[in-house]
């Protein structure tokens, strides 16, 4: 009875932590992704860039992009793309192992979207689960409904 229920309790265990890392990644992600990225999105590995051909990894915060046919991991765009607007320029969310490794199939699925600028981008949402991003315009509001919770102000 006593490895019966020795089991169970492992098992059970293991499911619940299993669901708050999931909710704790979740939540993460959520903080990772720059003002410039596009709304509607909880989880995003990468972003797909058509204007300039290249991939953003969210996570990694880091550029992926074609020189000499290698792929290149940098912080930074090329110089020759220093000017590249990322708030006004189009982002594909693609969640999805390595997808550089098929640039040819993202530029050709995607090349529709360049010069496209009518994606809203989370600087400019108005939805509160966008302020927990420090940088928000509105991350005060965030700051104010979570640093009050439960507490009492001194006066």
């Amino acid at each position: 009875m006593k490895k019966t229920i020795y089991i169970i309790t492992l098992l059970l265990g293991g499911v619940i932590s299993q669901t708050t890392n999931a909710q704790v990644r979740v939540g993460i992600n959520i903080n990772a992704q720059p003002l410039w990225g596009p709304v509607g999105h909880d989880y995003v590995e990468y972003y797909y860039l058509p204007d300039i051909d290249a991939f953003y990894n969210v996570p990694n915060r880091q550029y992926i992009y074609m020189q000499n046919y290698r792929s290149v991991f940098s912080r930074r765009l090329p110089s020759k793309y220093q000017n590249f607007d990322l708030y006004s320029g189009y982002k594909v969310v693609v969640n999805e192992p390595k997808p550089y490794r098929n640039y040819g199939l993202y530029r050709k699925k995607y090349n529709k979207y360049k010069n496209n600028h009518s994606q809203g981008i989370i600087r400019n949402s108005h939805d509160p689960k966008y302020y927990v991003n420090k940088n928000h315009p509105e991350h005060n509001k965030f700051k104010k409904n979570h640093n009050t919770k439960g507490k009492h102000k001194n006066k």
